[in-house]
């Protein structure tokens, strides 16, 4: 079944890129895209011989984040409907971090909101030093909630709470120096230190590197629990309904400030 959204590119060597592909939206989310990142995860987590994992984005930024139309249906939708949205998100943010072999984030332009999801869930990331990242949802009345956890486990509870309270954007050296990229380069020089990590990362034992990361996971898996994940699932469908989720909402879809911003003038 052929993919809109996204594209499954698998190279010889043993490796597939899986490409982010709606660079006139930016790479924002949809509900189309949700579905079949899900869907290609679900595929990629059966193929045992699958060395490693690049999730790259076709165009000139990673992920814009959420898709303007996805969030205009979204303020109108009641709380059961936007809890079922927050699962879907959920579910993908989980299948990333769990899949079995290793999986590498290349990261250019913007990045925000879920995308630092994608970003954090995968076990290494590099990125453009003019990369430009924030967990921006509080400028609209929301919250990062399901990708949270994830986030917070790359950079620390400390950051993740300046960041998610800020909503500030910070670029690529930052983003280095919290641990969520693995490395930085000036945006041209990118493919070529992708393909420095890939000539590292195939010199290594496909097995070894899945059972290495699967000891990972062992030794830290307390840290996330269904309990964790529902929590997260019900604050951003309980914000998104709420009087200031709705207001944020619609000042973003209508370019304006939203009632509580210093900037606003009734």
């Amino acid at each position: 079944m052929p993919f809109h959204t996204i594209q499954l590119e698998h190279h010889p060597q043993g490796h597939t890129t899986l490409w982010l592909n709606r660079p006139s939206k930016h790479n924002a989310f949809n509900a189309e895209m949700i579905a079949e990142l899900l869907q290609a995860l679900e595929q990629l987590h059966k193929e045992d011989q699958l060395r490693l994992l690049l999730l790259r984005a076709r165009g000139k930024h990673f992920s814009a984040g959420a898709d303007l139309e996805w969030m205009r249906e979204a303020a109108e939708l009641d709380y059961a409907a936007n809890l079922r949205d927050a699962e879907a998100l959920a579910e993908l943010m989980y299948r990333l971090y769990q899949l079995p072999m290793p999986t590498l984030a290349v990261v250019q332009g913007a990045a925000f909101g879920g995308a630092l999801g994608l970003i954090a869930c995968c076990d290494m990331a590099l990125g453009a030093e003019d990369a430009l990242l924030s967990l921006s949802e509080v400028r609209i009345g929301l919250a990062p909630a399901v990708v949270s956890p994830f986030v917070l486990k790359a950079i620390g509870e400390r950051a993740c709470r300046r960041y998610a309270i800020s909503g500030e954007r910070f670029d690529g050296q930052r983003a280095r120096e919290l641990g969520l990229l693995s490395e930085i380069c000036p945006a041209e020089q990118l493919d070529q230190l992708v393909d420095s990590w890939l000539t590292n990362l195939l010199r290594n034992s496909p097995q070894a590197m899945r059972a290495s990361k699967a000891l990972m996971h062992e030794a830290t898996r307390h840290t996330l629990s269904d309990e964790l994940r529902h929590f997260t699932e019900q604050s951003i469908a309980r914000i998104r309904v709420s009087a200031e989720g709705q207001e944020g909402l619609r000042a973003f879809l209508d370019k304006r400030p939203p009632g509580w911003s210093a900037e606003y003038e009734p």
